[in-house]
């Protein structure tokens, strides 16, 4: 007798082990099916012979034993010439069917032949013909739930022999039918098998399987009957017309020829992501809005982000990042404050990260102009006060190093002091107000700067001249404490 197309030599199939209790499935299946048969497995749920399906379909391994598939051991095959081989000699039909809700009934049998790297045209006219041949040639584009349950079934099977389906394997391919769809079925399984194809069917009807030229029941796991053994002539008489097995030597080259297929595929995947989200407009309109909204609200925080971010950096540079504050203040008020001079302040000015030292001799001071009276800060500051507190002048000028050295009595006001006391007067440059009962000129007014912390408002103030303020206004040289800005503000 010749080779047989699938041989099985005491194949097992184990389930758990080590942590677990180990299931054996099948228990040394020794089986082989020639060309051309029509072959019936039967057995009860959990006797094994769906496991046994999926290994003959190369969709599962072995435990252990040996599967022969035209004489060469599957083993030896990697993934991808097991998909080759499953792709190239077998045929799934299955209970529930198993066709794609969005496709067509000619997309659906299609399918096997978009992975395989048929032409477009090529696989349209053949999945007509076969369509038109299992008489649905009315139906190709009707999709899954326009069709009956027999129609689906057939267009299942068709989708089996797009690819040749030497090999049919039906795993109860009528449980879901009624009678009659299911006689029509099984009629379609007997003119394949006549047509040469083998054909293994799985089932637990008797009656179906009686329609098989050859029987094989299995129970736990074994074979415990099978009629080729009563009657070795069902194999010697399968089926003299039946298709040539697949010729294994030829994956590499398929595969070779199906790397170019892969444009093809993308096209098909985009059209058949296109028409899954047409036939679900309204899911897929809110889908997209749903990912409209969100990226929005990411790129609209990232964005309120990004600018607070660059307020408050701009805020911080406003008020000068890179200040230190000297002063003698004691946090201990049983401990005397220290005492800063004018000589410490020039010894500091000598350090080389100190780009600029400014000394503040000030205090709260009442402000007095017309009949207006306002509480203000008042502090005697040099001429470094513009660039150390990155400050400059909105109005008038700042006073100048002959002012300092002259102890001139003129002053630089804040925006918040000019709204308080002169609002009124059109150009404040010029006008006297009374710092403690001392007339000061006002030569400028400072630039609206806003509140650095908290209550505290950096406009609320009048700049003088250091040695004004220490001899007109509080009769004290030495600072209440010194501005320093460090050349490398990373190394404040």
């Amino acid at each position: 007798m010749q080779t047989p197309l699938i041989d099985l030599k005491g194949i097992r199939k184990s389930y758990g082990g080590g942590d677990t209790p180990q299931v054996d499935v099948l228990r040394g299946i020794d089986l082989s099916i020639h060309a051309g048969e029509f072959v019936a497995i039967v057995g009860a749920s959990g006797s094994g012979k769906s496991t046994l399906m999926n290994i003959l379909g190369c969709l599962d391994r072995p435990t252990s034993g040996e599967y022969l598939f035209a004489g060469e051991n599957v083993a030896r095959l990697d993934s991808d010439e097991l998909a080759w081989l499953r792709r190239q000699a077998f045929g799934f039909v299955f209970q529930g069917y198993h066709l794609i809700a969005s496709g067509s009934a000619q997309e659906n049998v299609e399918m096997p032949a978009i992975y395989a790297g048929t032409p477009a045209a090529e696989r349209h006219a053949r999945a007509a013909a076969l369509l038109d041949r299992l008489g649905l040639a009315s139906r190709t584009g009707n999709r899954p739930h326009q069709l009956s349950g027999g129609q689906q079934q057939r267009v299942s099977i068709a989708r089996a022999l797009m690819n040749g389906g030497h090999i049919i394997l039906a795993d109860e391919p009528t449980g879901a039918l009624d009678s009659h769809s299911g006689a029509e079925v099984m009629s379609l399984l007997d003119e394949l098998a006549s047509q040469g194809h083998v054909v293994i069917l799985i089932t637990h009807d008797r009656e179906v399987a009686a329609r098989a030229k050859r029987i094989i029941e299995i129970r736990d796991g074994e074979i415990v009957s099978d009629t080729a053994d009563e009657h070795p002539e069902v194999q010697a008489s399968a089926n003299s017309g039946a298709l040539q097995a697949v010729d294994l030597r030829q994956r590499l080259a398929d595969g070779s020829e199906h790397n170019g297929a892969w444009k093809g595929e993308l096209v098909d995947a985009v059209q058949a992501a296109w028409r899954v989200m047409w036939i679900n407009r309204f899911r897929t309109a809110l889908t997209l809005l749903g990912i409209v909204i969100g990226v929005a609200s990411v790129v609209v925080m990232l964005a309120v982000g990004e600018g607070s971010k660059r307020q408050v950096m701009a805020q911080m540079g406003a008020f000068g990042s890179n200040i230190i504050y000297l002063s003698g203040y004691s946090p201990n008020p049983r401990t005397p404050e220290g005492i800063v001079t004018l000589d410490d302040v020039a010894a500091l000015a000598n350090l080389p990260q100190v780009k600029r030292i400014m000394p503040v001799n000030g205090a709260k001071a009442g402000v007095r102009f017309g009949n207006a009276d306002y509480m203000s800060y008042v502090g005697g500051n040099d001429t470094n006060f513009p660039e150390i507190f990155n400050w400059p002048v909105a109005q008038g000028s700042y006073f100048s190093d002959a002012d300092e050295r002259s102890a001139a009595a003129v002053a630089v006001i804040g925006h918040k002091v000019r709204e308080k006391l002169l609002k009124d007067v059109a150009n404040p440059i010029g006008q006297y107000i009374l710092i403690e009962n001392v007339p000061f000129q006002v030569v400028g007014v400072l630039s609206e700067k806003g509140a650095s912390s908290g209550d505290s408002d950096s406009d609320d103030r009048i700049a003088v001249p250091y040695s004004a303020a220490s001899i007109r206004l509080f009769g004290d040289h030495n600072p209440q404490y010194v501005a320093i800005a460090a050349a490398d503000a990373s190394r404040v």
